[in-house]
């Protein structure tokens, strides 16, 4: 073992010490002064030695006395190796330097050879000049990392891997680290680069992946939603990325497969689709189907392999899908039967999916409007809790319509109950009292006080949608988005339009009049919110009965189809005759927070506005988390929420019961992977490089290690270690000071000096 080598140290400055000097030769000669006054009795040489000896030591620990030793390194010094196992090691983007035609290889693969002993050592057998220890002398460890997720290899994480190897070993001599830079979890890096930075160890990054985009067709994603509706169109919307040099025709397989109880997965159906992809861009498209029958399905889109796509793994996505009855509950409420009226009316009672009741408060007419469908006054809170959409035509709060007490019980129907309210102005401006009464909060837009019975021209105006219009579902009524722009652009226009300063802040603006602005912009026509757990829409225009020029109903019946479908679909997620349970989002990934909402009816068909529900999460691995959700309160009664936050993949089972009515329903929800570790990204050998810069270390290719290994061998040994004991804020001599200094008073007090 090394040598240890021990020495005194004073941290003190020439002041203090001169007079530290000073004092001691002060206290000497009057200490001989009082002992010669005593005709130098004994006992009084005694006293006055301990008093100088006192004096002495008070001197010394003002001039701050430490005691260093020195212990040279008592093993070999040590490099580690930490190399990456994350997923996105296992992607193909690495060629032969020589010849770019060989086969790809992994990331994993092209440091494979650099995980032995010999690699580090062999460059080093000749130590350089100055340095008494070459690269054959050193320790090599070999330390794998990725992340403390479950499984690891979901994720990176760099500074826990750099800093695992900090704490874990002594006598670094310097750390390489074999990645492709992707880190995705935990704190950044930085971090543990300083680290290494303030104790003077290096860090040498070799780099291994592309650092350029290779040939790949990728599909980004698939928005599939959690259920669908028997012989209904379903429109499953796709991205498409592509980084080839020239534009594709892409095409696109979705694959329909029914779960069984005779067979696992049973394919039942194929639709293709090609989609032109342009060079080093993507496309957004969808994909229409239609599914016959009831069950559980899995819905699976493909693309098919370009011939010069190097990565074909991310040419797919999976999702489940419900597919079910449907039977929306829709009340339309209107003052005159103007055109809109009756032509939304007549959409609506024509959809199989939704059964329509209406509400005409005529004001030439003694009573209500009456017949098929018509109701005679507006439902009660227990009635009215049944229905997923209102359409609120031109009526408001006056006398033979409807009342304050009324519209609080729609506010709380869409706060609480997941539903849906048009707003669909008219000419006569009764939306004005709305906007000061109880549903002036979920009104989206602001009304010009100047015109409150609204614009009308002689000249044709006509839809213009916003980006947002251009993505949303809700204006989709073509089969792509330029299809869809078009569609638009053709559509007959209107005559007249609701006066409309402006959209609220919080809501999305899909149209807007495409020739009229206010300070504010274009004048919006078409804008939605979300309220609590509903859904709000405001039609600004009394003409889309117009949009059947023509075409008939192709139009006009799938916009309105659309709008319920939309408003109502969070409260169809999971219901049963008491009990309704609807989440967000509704494909959560792992570790979302996922809100639970759960509306129960209570004994006589209200909303249960205190009890308990209970929802049991059951795992894909069949554990059981129990969440107990809390009721609402004010605008929220009658709903109960909670979350939760799934920590695995797949499906879980969901299932919501009240103890107080007995009640209870049960859905799946799909979670995804978080899918961090995708492969084809791009290497980050930014994040690689920004490391050795701040450890003074170097950043280097993986065909570049034999120089690497020079800056290696050439690295100074680790500092011998100092152990510093401060001698001068010892206990110990703290308590041998103030033991003298008792000894000293007790020896004055017995030879009657005090």
């Amino acid at each position: 073992m090394p040598e240890e080598q021990g020495n005194l140290e004073f941290l003190s400055s020439s002041p203090i010490t001169v007079l530290g000097l000073l004092v001691v030769a002060v206290t000497g000669v009057l200490c001989w002064l009082a002992w010669h006054r005593s005709g130098y009795r004994k006992q009084t040489g005694w006293l006055e030695l301990l008093r100088f000896v006192l004096v002495c030591l008070v001197v010394v620990t003002l001039n701050q006395p430490e005691w260093l030793k020195t212990q040279p390194p008592d093993r070999r010094s040590t490099l580690a190796v930490l190399w990456d196992q994350s997923k996105s090691m296992e992607t193909r983007d690495v060629f032969d330097d020589q010849d770019l035609s060989s086969e790809r290889k992994s990331r994993a693969e092209a440091i494979q050879p650099l995980m032995s002993e010999d690699v580090w050592k062999a460059a080093g057998s000749t130590p350089v000049t100055g340095n008494a220890q070459g690269a054959t002398d050193l320790n090599v460890v070999f330390e794998p990392f990725s992340s403390a997720l479950d499984p690891p290899e979901e994720a990176t994480d760099l500074n826990a891997g750099l800093s695992h190897v900090l704490d874990n070993h002594t006598n670094l001599r310097g750390v390489v680290l074999l990645s492709d830079g992707d880190w995705n979890v935990g704190n950044s890096p930085v971090e543990a680069a300083t680290r290494f930075r303030m104790k003077g160890i290096p860090v040498f990054t070799v780099g291994v992946g592309s650092k350029v985009p290779l040939p790949d067709l990728e599909l980004v994603r698939m928005d599939a939603p959690t259920f669908g509706v028997v012989n209904k169109q379903l429109r499953i919307p796709f991205v498409v990325h592509s980084t080839l040099g020239q534009d594709r025709d892409v095409r696109v397989t979705l694959n329909i497969n029914k779960k069984s109880e005779s067979a696992p997965v049973t394919a039942e159906e194929q639709i293709t689709k090609v989609v032109r992809v342009p060079a080093m861009s993507q496309a957004q498209d969808n994909i229409v189907c239609t599914l016959p029958a009831t069950g559980e399905y899995t819905l699976s889109l493909r693309i098919a392999q370009d011939a010069e796509e190097l990565l074909p793994e991310n040419n797919e996505i999976s999702a489940p899908i419900s597919i079910r009855e449907e039977q929306l509950k829709v009340l339309v409420i209107e003052s005159y039967p103007r055109w809109e009226y009756r032509y939304l009316r007549n959409a609506l009672e024509r959809d199989p999916g939704v059964e329509v009741t209406c509400l005409l408060f005529h004001p030439e007419l003694p009573k209500v409007g009456g017949g098929r469908s018509y109701i005679k006054h507006f439902p009660d809170a227990r009635e009215l809790s049944r229905y997923d959409v209102v359409f609120l035509g031109d009526v408001g709060i006056k006398e033979g319509q409807l009342t304050v007490e009324q519209t609080q019980e729609l506010r709380k129907l869409v706060s609480a109950q997941a539903a849906g309210l048009v707003f669909m102005p008219g000419r006569a401006g009764s939306h004005d009292s709305l906007i000061s009464g109880p549903l002036g909060d979920l009104y989206p837009v602001v009304l010009d006080a100047a015109t409150p019975h609204g614009v009308g021209s002689s000249a044709q105006g006509y839809f213009a949608l916003t980006a947002s219009g251009q993505r949303s579902l809700l204006t989709r009524l073509g089969d792509t988005d330029q299809n869809n722009g078009e569609v638009w652009r053709k559509l007959p226009g209107f005559f007249w339009y609701a006066g409309v300063k402006r959209a609220k802040v919080g809501t999305e603006t899909l149209a807007v009049h495409d020739q009229v602005a206010t300070a504010s912009g274009r004048v919006p026509l078409i804008v939605t919110k979300t309220y609590g757990t509903g859904k709000v829409l405001f039609m600004g225009t009394d003409s889309a009965w117009r949009w059947r020029q023509g075409v008939e109903d192709k139009y006009h019946y799938r916009f309105w189809s659309q709008v319920a479908r939309w408003m109502a679909y969070r409260r169809q997620m999971a219901q049963s005759e008491s009990i309704r349970l609807f989440y967000s989002p509704d494909r959560p990934n792992v570790d979302d927070v996922l809100t639970l909402n759960a509306n129960a009816i209570d004994n006589v068909g209200g909303p249960l506005d205190s009890g308990s529900v209970v929802v049991q999460a059951i795992s894909p691995s069949g554990k059981t988390q129990t969440i107990r959700l809390q009721p609402g309160t004010e605008d929220l009664a009658g709903l109960f929420v909670g979350s939760f936050v799934p920590k695995e993949p797949g499906n879980y089972r969901l299932v919501a019961s009240s103890s107080e009515t007995g009640a209870s329903v049960q859905t799946d929800l799909s979670v995804q992977g978080l899918n961090r570790e995708q492969q084809g990204r791009l290497a980050r050998f930014d994040v690689l490089d920004e490391i050795a810069k701040i450890t003074a270390g170097k950043l280097v290719s993986v065909s570049e290690v034999p120089n690497l290994l020079e800056y290696l061998a050439a690295l100074p040994e680790p500092a011998p270690t100092v152990h510093r004991t401060r001698i001068w804020a010892h206990p110990i001599w703290a308590g041998i000071l103030i033991f003298l200094l008792g000894v000293f008073w007790v020896a004055r007090k017995m030879t009657g000096a005090v």
